[in-house]
């Protein structure tokens, strides 16, 4: 059934000495604002999503190159093997490609997509109902550094090397929150059902569950809360502006950044009206 009430939902995470999410353009560096609020993408959290979703058994457009379950390995190859989207495609109509699309893959219909390829002259844009922002910590974030050097010869030569290869990045502690919705009128334009956004939730639930990497270790991220609202219409009582104020986090350790999850508390401000379709996943 296609989802037929607003969502809103808040997100905090952990990270225990790790990098959860580094910036390619700047040396792999932990993501920081200017004034020194670390942040994760929201395309770092929707790649997070889509892996989880995948792990969850469903059909995924935009895979990750080492998680590949059908073997393509381009956009375009995974788009033509639907024969009714090269169908679309060759008579140029967008409307059945994307319906297709929508069909065939879940974080189509649910985060959107631009098919756009050089091949065909058709070009499709997906709008899709969920929307993520980008993570950003409760407090200015502090960032190790260590350097990074390998003991053995990378060619063959009569002397052993011990060449530097570069830098890793990590933050001892650190609280950071995001917030999401998901939108009714584009839900009905893509299919989005309610099984659907009940897997959206799970995801965000088991966010870094085999997400394993050298930068974030196994048990250096963790999902600390995950508060979800579901209104009683399309437009919802309130706005996602207020929802996002719903809830706040208190540092215990001011005028210092929290130092463990000792430090921090939390506070539920949700209206009142919105309490008996509340739903609190404390991890």
């Amino acid at each position: 059934m296609v989802l037929s009430n607003k969502i809103d939902f808040k997100v905090y995470v952990a990270v225990h000495g790790a990098n959860p999410n580094g910036d390619p353009l700047n040396g792999n560096r932990p993501r920081q604002t200017n004034d020194g609020f670390g942040e994760i993408s929201d395309v770092a959290i929707k790649r997070k999503i889509r892996n989880r979703l995948q792990d969850m058994g469903h059909k995924i457009f935009v895979q990750s190159a080492d998680r590949t379950d059908d073997g393509f390995k381009s956009l375009k190859d995974r788009a033509d093997s639907i024969d009714a989207i090269k169908k679309a495609a060759k008579a140029k109509d967008a409307d059945k490609y994307a319906e297709v699309a929508c069909k065939n893959w879940m974080d189509v219909r649910s985060f959107g997509q631009v098919f756009a390829f050089k091949e065909d002259k058709l070009s499709v844009g997906v709008r899709g109902p969920v929307s993520i922002q980008t993570a950003r910590s409760i407090s200015p974030i502090f960032i190790n550094e260590m350097q990074i050097t390998k003991s053995v010869n990378s060619t063959t030569g009569d002397k052993k090397s011990s060449d530097t290869m570069g830098m890793k990045y990590s933050i001892d502690f650190a609280v950071y929150e995001f917030c999401g919705s998901i939108n009714v009128q584009l839900a009905e334009k893509t299919g989005f059902s309610d099984d659907d956004a009940e897997s959206i939730h799970k995801a965000l639930e088991t966010l870094f569950e085999n997400d394993e990497s050298s930068a974030r270790p196994a048990g250096s991220m963790e999902v600390l809360r995950v508060y979800w609202w579901k209104h009683n219409s399309k437009l919802g009582q309130h706005s996602p502006a207020e929802m996002n104020r719903a809830v706040e986090i208190k540092n215990n350790n001011e005028p210092n950044a929290p130092r463990s999850l000792d430090d921090i508390e939390f506070i539920d401000k949700t209206p009142e009206d919105m309490k008996e379709n509340e739903q609190i996943y404390e991890g």
